[in-house]
Parts: structure tokens; sequence; C-alpha cells
């Protein structure tokens, strides 16, 4: 209900009903566009940008519609656009830091224990350099059907292509990392209940 309002309050002409907006979507945001272009200094830029321009085309925006759908496909093309920018200066070997990827949703929970959370920052660098290796577009389709959740009519629509060819990239994105990352294995913990052995 917060939401409706807000873009009403926009609507109106109203600056202060971004910021309901920025709060509740602008973490996804951010991770969404680290993602696809694996640089944070220019996800940062392209977010802020974004939410500018809701402000500035709120009256674009038909109400009667869910709102995530449309601020996404407009921040998704700028990510994509910034990549493609970015790859046209920035050497194929020069990578990214790991330490700039927000994907948690894919990691298992942090560990107190030292040696659980080595491996849990391993799992994110493999994560990391994996999703990396993807295309751009194929990062795209990934992101939006796994973390954002959006159905592959919805991706079809934000990325302006026919079904078939969402199909066609998440495909060839599963099949990627599915090649990248067969040796990933979550860490094995004991079962519920059961006694771990100790010497001594």
């Amino acid at each position: 209900m917060e939401e409706r309002h807000a873009i009403a309050r926009l609507r109106r002409g109203d600056i202060s009903g971004l910021e309901p907006l920025v709060r509740q979507y602008q973490i996804k945001a951010l991770r969404t566009v680290v993602l696809i272009t694996r640089d944070h200094a220019a996800a940062e830029d392209i977010v802020q940008a974004a939410f500018v321009r809701v402000h500035e085309r709120i009256h674009q925006y038909d109400p009667e519609r869910p709102f995530a759908p449309w601020f996404f496909k407009s921040l998704i093309h700028d990510a994509l656009k910034a990549d493609s920018k970015q790859r046209r200066y920035v050497s194929l070997e020069a990578e990214r830091s790991p330490a700039q990827m927000s994907f948690e949703d894919v990691l298992p929970a942090a560990s107190a224990d030292p040696a659980e959370e080595f491996e849990r920052e391993e799992l994110r660098q493999q994560i990391w350099d994996a999703i990396g290796k993807l295309t751009p577009k194929q990062r795209a389709a990934i992101v939006m059907r796994y973390y954002l959740a959006f159905s592959e009519a919805e991706i079809a629509e934000a990325l302006d292509v026919a079904s078939g060819t969402v199909k066609w990239r998440l495909h060839g994105a599963r099949e990627r990392l599915r090649g990248l990352l067969w040796r990933v294995r979550p860490a094995e913990t004991p079962a519920h209940g059961t006694e771990v052995k100790r010497d001594g």
C-alpha cells in the first residue's frame, strides 16, 4: 500500500514519494546491476540515475500494472548499455573484485566457524567467476529469472525480445553455469541429531 501512495504522490509532483521507493528497491536494484555489470561503482551511478528517471517519467507508468517490472526493465537496459560501453575500454583480463558482488541468495548462510566462512567465500568466488563467463545478455536473463523472479514472459517484455529468445538465453546460461560449477558442492553438515565423534 505504501508503494501505491508513494507513486500517487510522485504523480502529483511531490518528490517525497520517491523516498519509499528508494527504500524498498535500492538494495535489490544495486545487486541486480552489480551482477550484470560486475562493477560496483558504475552500478551505484546507474541505480541513482534510474530513481531520478522514475521521478521524471512517473506519468509514463501505468499505475494499474506492477511497478517493479516497469522499474527494472529500464534499470536492466541501462546496465546492459553500461556493460557494453565498459567492455570497449576495459581489457577482458581485468577482473573486477568479487568482494563487490552481492548474490547472497545463492550462497549458504554466514557462519561463525572460520573454516565454514572460508568455504563460503571460496564458493562466492567460484559463483562470481562463473557468472562473469556468461555473456551480458545471459547474465541479465539469469538475474531476472532467478534473482528477481521474473517469468519468462516478463523477461521477454523487459528485454524487448521473443519468448523463444529468452528460453534460448536461459538454456545457454544454465548449461554454461552447469559446466563451470559442476565441482561446486555445499559444505557437508551432520544430519540433525547426529553426534559428531571427536578424538580424545
